[in-house]
Formats: structure tokens, sequence, C-alpha cells
């Protein structure tokens, strides 16, 4: 694996964790999770299974220790895990397509889409929801989309200049 490619991924799930870590639980202790705008960015600039892999655990881990849902670690990971190869398998579908911001952000929602459900119907088998699914999708995952799409609407154009401009093996 090529430092300039590890070190890039480190960064953005630093990134992500911290937007993880700073947003606070609004539905019962759901957050909208913008750890996913990070982990959807290195799949899209990094698109290679074993980057995927890094990043989803990766991804699943920061997470569900900065989880404010109660036992929400492992539904994180199974969500993480779950949500990254599928964004993955959907990017490489279209990205013989298109390469846009319009493409890049209806990708995140439904990436975030997913990765909601899974979450909820993870957490549901293995902890119990404090409330119904629809509450807390309505609650967390809507309000995630939004705020995905709008960072990643801010984000992607930002970091594409940038890895443009560096000489990191990034598909852009």
């Amino acid at each position: 694996m090529n430092t300039k490619v590890l070190v890039s991924l480190s960064l953005l799930m630093g990134l992500g964790a911290v937007l993880h870590l700073v947003v606070p639980g609004i539905a019962f202790g759901v957050k909208p999770d913008m750890m996913l705008t990070m982990m959807f960015l290195a799949i899209i600039l990094f698109p290679e299974k074993k980057n995927v892999f890094l990043v989803a655990v990766t991804a699943g881990v920061i997470s569900g220790i900065t989880s404010t849902f109660p036992g929400g670690f492992l539904p994180n990971i199974i969500d993480k895990f779950i949500t990254a190869f599928l964004f993955y398998f959907m990017f490489i579908a279209i990205q013989k397509f298109t390469k846009s911001i319009i493409s890049t952000g209806i990708l995140t929602a439904v990436g975030t889409i997913i990765s909601g459900t899974v979450f909820l119907t993870s957490a549901y088998f293995l902890a119990g929801l404090p409330k119904s699914f629809l509450i807390l999708f309505t609650g967390a995952v809507l309000p995630a989309i939004v705020l995905n799409v709008i960072a990643m609407a801010i984000i992607y154009p930002i970091v594409n200049g940038l890895v443009k401009r560096s000489n990191i093996p990034a598909n852009i």
C-alpha cells in the first residue's frame, strides 16, 4: 500500500472522527453520522477494495467508540462495513458515466440512507431501539442525509483540487 494513500486515508478518518465526536446525539442518542462523509470521500478518492476494507473497519470502530447510542458499538461496525462496500460498488458502477458533484451528492445521500437503515436495523436486533424505527430514522437519518450532502458538496471540490495539485495517487 502506498504511504501517501495511507496517510491520506488516515487524515480523512481523523477528520471524520472529529466530526463524529462533535455532532451531538439529537434523536434519543442517535446522531447524524458525519463520519460517513469522510468515509465516502476516501472511497471516491482511493477506490480499491483493500482501501475500502481499511476505511470501513476504521470508521466503524471510531464511530462505535464515539457513539452516543446505547449499545451502538457493534451496530456501527456492521453499518460501516456494509455501507462502505455497497457505496464502493455503486461508485464503481457509475464512475464510468460521470464524476460530477451531483452524482457524488446523490451517492452520498443513498449511502447515508443505507447506513442509517443498516445501523438502526442492527441496533434493533442487538441492543433494541429506544423509540420506533420511523422516529429514529426521521430524527437522525434524514438530517444526516442533508448534512452529509452539503458537507460533500463543500469538501469534495476542495479536496479534489488539492489532490490534483499534489502527487497523491488518487482517482480523480
